[in-house]
């Protein structure tokens, strides 16, 4: 599997994903399915490979994608 996100892509993913779940815990809110949404892009941002990308023929990566074992 080779990494479609990128190192800027990673930093955002994991920083809306953690301001998602928190905002969810925190405020409670009926609308749990931004919970879930955030949690997507928190295991997307650190695995670096994002299934939405793949289907859609996408890369954030560049070039530089690398194997994900391999970094």
């Amino acid at each position: 599997m080779n990494r479609n996100v990128g190192p800027l892509d990673q930093v955002v993913r994991i920083g809306i994903g953690f301001i998602l779940v928190t905002w969810l815990l925190v405020v409670q809110t009926p609308a749990r399915w931004w919970g879930l949404v955030g949690l997507i892009a928190l295991f997307t941002g650190w695995s670096g490979f994002c299934p939405l990308y793949r289907m859609l023929g996408m890369s954030s990566a560049g070039r530089h994608g690398t194997p994900s074992g391999s970094h």
